[in-house]
């Protein structure tokens, strides 16, 4: 275990008050045996990770990361024929040259093409710097049990199931092969289930992004495989957790079914999977971008309105803070907007504003500092802006 000075711990109490009495309250008695771990996993996990990808336009997918899972001297899931290492970057490479042959115009990036281990925050880094729009970590999975057989895709969140977690751990484990992975994960521990507590009170912001494009996969495993459909699932992959733009994590089978090991090391059921992968891609690039002519519609018409909204700002933080934390408890309308590379929180929605004043006041009670804020056109402008567009009107 790393040794932060007193200092520092002063200053990540400070900063992340609510985090930390929300994971000592889950691990009750152990807090005090733990309180070193969870410091160092706030300074470590709720650093944001490459911020610049969430100010970008989102709207247009022009870039995708393509990640097979393991390689080197990581094997992964290790089978009679091949390994998880071989298996995935076949498919990774047949996803990828789906995507350009069909989309030139976006932008394919491998974390990696050969059989070569690429730790797993380089793959996160990867992407944030190529400022990618979608995230595709690929795997094959095996469990004690041989008669578990199908695929699954996992988005970043808290696992629901012990079975979910045993895939976290297993995926996790690559940091093993790293060198000085302890120092460069700040302790973390992949076989600890206390290392995930943190993950449950993470805020994903690309979760409902996720999700789409994850259960696109599934749709499409069911429809062109072989493979049984295990379903959309969630659980704290670091690979996941650092990447900053909508990601998931595909499990393609169990090489510890003798059956479906034989099935995955096929070329047909390969390029099948693989295929699968890229429809999923095509319906989400799709959907998104037919989305993107929407909101842009929507923005027109109601610039010419000149809409407004007043908002009583209530925190603001470097870190996302869980919406369902005990900070807002029972308090309604609660809204995260992401601004100048911090998360702000607010509470209430009207374009009156003798009423937001009145919010103000009774919020004051919980929330001292609270003040009002103004939008126009759902973006944010000075209060003076505001109040001078509306008495204009």
């Amino acid at each position: 275990m790393l040794f932060l000075h007193n200092n520092n711990y002063k200053m990540i109490v400070k900063a992340n008050e609510n985090i930390i009495f929300n994971i000592m309250l889950k691990l009750k008695f152990h807090a005090k045996t733990y309180y070193p771990l969870i410091c160092l996993f706030i300074l470590f996990f709720l650093i944001p990770p490459d911020l610049n990808g969430q100010e970008r336009q989102k709207n247009h997918l022009k870039t995708v990361v393509i990640d097979a899972g393991h390689g080197g001297k990581d094997p992964g899931a290790c089978g009679n024929y091949k390994d998880e290492k071989d298996l995935v970057l076949s498919i990774a490479l047949k996803v990828g040259k789906h995507i350009e042959e069909n989309f030139p115009n976006v932008k394919v990036i491998y974390t990696r093409k050969t059989d070569t281990l690429i730790p797993l925050f380089e793959r996160a880094k990867i992407a944030n710097k190529n400022k990618a729009d979608l995230f595709i970590s690929i795997h094959v999975n095996a469990n004690g049990d041989s008669k578990i057989r199908g695929t699954e895709t996992y988005v970043m969140g808290l696992h629901k199931s012990k079975s979910n977690l045993e895939v976290a751990k297993q995926e996790n484990s690559a940091i093993l092969y790293e060198e000085d992975y302890s120092k460069t994960y700040q302790g973390f521990d992949p076989n600890s289930a206390e290392s995930y507590i943190i993950f449950s009170l993470m805020q994903n912001a690309y979760l409902k992004q996720s999700l789409n494009f994850a259960s696109y996969i599934q749709k499409n495993f069911n429809q062109n495989t072989n493979l049984k459909n295990r379903g959309v699932k969630q659980a704290g992959f670091l690979v996941l957790y650092k990447t900053s733009m909508p990601r998931v994590l595909v499990e393609a089978g169990y090489l510890s079914n003798p059956r479906e090991e034989k099935y995955l090391n096929k070329q047909e059921a390969q390029t099948n999977i693989a295929e699968s992968i890229y429809e999923a891609f095509r319906e989400y690039k799709q959907k998104v971008e037919s989305e993107s002519v929407m909101l842009t519609n929507q923005k027109d018409t109601s610039a010419a309105q000149d809409s407004i909204h007043f908002k009583v700002q209530v925190a603001a933080s470097s870190d996302p803070i869980p919406m369902d934390s005990d900070f807002f408890s029972g308090h309604e309308n609660v809204e995260e907007h992401h601004l100048s590379n911090q998360y702000k929180y607010t509470i209430g929605n009207t374009s009156n504003y003798e009423k937001i004043q009145q919010l103000k006041q009774k919020l004051k009670k919980d929330f001292p500092g609270a003040f009002i804020v103004a939008f126009v056109n759902n973006e944010p402008v000075s209060l003076d802006k505001a109040l001078s567009i509306q008495n204009n009107h």
